[in-house]
């Protein structure tokens, strides 16, 4: 097992100019991290060749391992020339990430940002067609790489486990997988560790993060709150400062016998280093201790 962080749990800092993508690489070896997944926020690399040169080199020189590549993409096009035109732009990440000597892409099938209306399994099964053709369409290009693609628990209609299910024994490629995001079933509200469990065997990578969790009927005011498909309420907390049992899960994920990347999740109202640093410190407390 290696714990590492996304570089995304790093954004604030690095769109305040206090880092720069590279600088975050030096960061998490520098206190502790083993691996870095990349996602594009703050910086970009499918039309920037030099800086994913200049990135992949700087994970070397710093030692630390390139776990993933994650970004947004939509394959929900009702328009067949919208839709293939976005299997292409996908293949494209996909292309920059083997140039980078990543293994493992995740990225997602609908938009990130969907109206109420769309969160539900009429959308969900309106659209299943294009989002299993795409994704093997994308396996399948990945595989000449020896690539694993993924999707994860995201987006706020493929969050909950049995969704993503689906679409993994739908598609049907070996190297077509999930990034398991522990705590994103609570954007669906559904348990954690039952998502955990039930998904846990189709992991290729884990996201572990933690939530600070309110009922819908207790609005907490301000802070960087926001709101789960039935309205309930979830702000970001560091690992092991939120509702989440972040133990049990890890013993879950442990017990599995998974063994490979898990990758911090930091968007808290903390400072964001501080916020890594303890998360990826608690990360390998936890494992130790189950």
């Amino acid at each position: 097992m290696k714990v590492g962080l996304s570089s995304y749990s790093l954004l604030e800092a690095i769109n305040a100019g206090k880092m720069t993508i590279l600088d975050a690489i030096q960061w998490v070896a520098d206190n502790g991290g083993e691996h870095m997944e990349l996602v594009p926020y703050g910086f970009t690399v499918v039309d920037n060749v030099e800086l994913a040169d200049r990135i992949r080199d700087k994970a070397a020189e710093a030692g630390i391992e390139l776990s993933g590549y994650s970004f947004p993409a939509d394959l929900c096009k009702e328009d067949e020339e919208e839709f293939l035109t976005e299997v292409e732009r996908i293949k494209q990440h996909v292309d920059i990430a083997h140039r980078m000597g990543i293994a493992s892409i995740r990225h997602d099938v609908t938009a990130f940002r969907l109206p109420p209306e769309d969160m539900g399994i009429e959308y969900f099964e309106k659209h299943f067609d294009r989002m299993v053709q795409g994704s093997r369409m994308i396996a399948d290009h990945a595989a000449q790489y020896g690539i694993v693609t993924t999707i994860e628990n995201h987006g706020f209609n493929v969050q909950p486990s049995d969704r993503v299910q689906s679409i993994i024994h739908a598609v049907g490629r070996d190297n077509f997988k999930t990034t398991l995001d522990i705590g994103n079933f609570l954007c669906a509200d559904e348990a954690p560790l039952v998502g955990v469990k039930k998904n846990i065997q189709y992991a290729n990578r884990v996201h572990f993060k933690d939530f600070y969790i309110r009922p819908y009927y207790e609005n907490p005011g301000e802070g960087k709150w926001f709101i789960t498909v039935n309205q309930n309420y979830l702000r970001g907390a560091i690992i092991g400062h939120g509702d989440i049992n972040i133990r049990e899960v890890t013993r879950i994920v442990k017990q599995s016998g998974y063994d490979g990347y898990i990758t911090v999740e930091f968007e808290g109202m903390e400072d964001c280093e501080v916020g890594s640093r303890i998360g990826m410190a608690n990360v390998k407390r936890f494992w130790e201790e189950v």
